[in-house]
């Protein structure tokens, strides 16, 4: 729920609302008619205000989807599923008020649901990546100039099975922008450069235009409050057999001092003053789809690959206002990567009408 500070008509106020940020690499499986996102988004627990969720791969990058035309029939599931799930509560309700007699307070009132309708801000598709943000239905209206930017970075350094797709939208008075990110693959020695230019670029070409006012901002770094999040692809700077040692007795916080994105972070080649909280759980890639184990081994074109376990997925921030409250992944065996999800609060100046 969205509290006002005490404050009189005209004045501006303080608002603070929760915020859902997820990322999900879901392997280039299609969503089923029953795949259950309740667990992932949290709705039997909690509701948010703001819902904003990114993927990769919602279709595999194949050369194919790669360079020829979009297909939205994926995303179009996705955005259905999603819908659904945030607002099933309220269908329920809705259900069941049609077969039953509405409960009475002993005050005489009727009993109010506190199931909220939510409503698709943006669903914006570039090949493998999908970013879908969700808001209350009440604060739609305080959400303005909503815009996307896509970059490719991959093959090439142009394709767009690698990049990013970023949203920015004002909420109030403030400004917001969601850079959701597929970067470069690979174990091999200074790969974490590539992933590190690829963050370079996805800084400086993203742009977002405006039709309505120049005073808006342009860039990511213009905007008041920044979340970058998705496939990362950071690994783990560590021989393999050592790896899959420590991996078997769960020797995370050994592991982590390895990760490539914390080292990458500290020498301030990538993201530097970027925020990101503790990691608490186990490597999110690459498990065996539908299960618990994790996959050491890919066999390709090119033979037998070793894949070793890694905390690929992540979500980091930037700009005063934005307090992180959980920082998870989620058990979903959906695909060969775990979603991991982060819970903000954020307190944006609101003019009291």
């Amino acid at each position: 729920m969205a509290l006002l500070d005490g404050v009189t008509y005209g004045q501006m106020g303080s608002v603070r609302y929760r915020m859902f940020v997820s990322t999900w690499n879901v392997g280039g499986i299609p969503p089923t008619d029953d795949l259950d996102l309740e667990d992932w988004l949290d709705t039997r627990k909690s509701s948010y205000d703001i819902y904003v969720l990114g993927f990769q791969e919602i279709v595999p990058l194949s050369t194919r989807n790669v360079l020829g035309p979009e297909k939205n029939q994926i995303s179009k599931k996705w955005k259905s599923l999603i819908g659904e799930t945030l607002n099933k509560s309220l269908h329920d309700r809705k259900r069941i008020q049609k077969c039953e007699p509405l409960e009475h307070h002993k005050d005489g009132h009727h009993r109010e649901s506190n199931a909220r309708e939510f409503r698709c801000v943006v669903c914006k598709q570039m090949v493998g990546i999908l970013v879908s943000v969700w808001v209350r239905k009440d604060l739609r209206n305080h959400i303005s100039n909503p815009r996307v930017s896509c970059i490719g970075c991959g093959i090439m350094g142009c394709l767009r099975n690698k990049g990013s797709l970023s949203v920015r939208f004002c909420l109030h008075e403030a400004s917001f922008c969601f850079v959701c990110c597929h970067l470069a693959s690979g174990v091999k020695e200074a790969d974490e450069m590539r992933r590190n230019s690829n963050v370079m670029d996805i800084l400086s070409r993203t742009c977002f235009s405006s039709a309505t006012s120049n005073d808006l901002p342009k860039k990511i770094l213009d905007h008041d409050r920044i979340v970058l999040f998705g496939d990362l692809n950071y690994r783990i700077s560590m021989p393999y057999a050592e790896t899959k040692t420590l991996v078997e007795q769960k020797q995370w916080n050994v592991l982590l001092d390895k990760d490539q994105l914390r080292f990458e972070l500290s020498e301030g080649r990538a993201l530097e003053g970027w925020n990101e909280g503790v990691i608490t759980f186990s490597p999110t890639y690459k498990y065996l789809p539908n299960s618990d184990e994790y996959c050491w081994h890919v066999h390709g074109r090119n033979g037998e690959r070793r894949r070793a376990p890694a905390w690929c997925d992540r979500i980091l921030w930037l700009g005063e206002g934005l307090k992180q409250k959980r920082y998870e992944r989620c058990e979903v065996k959906f695909s060969d990567h775990r979603p991991v999800r982060s819970i903000f609060t954020t307190e944006v100046d609101a003019l009291q009408i």
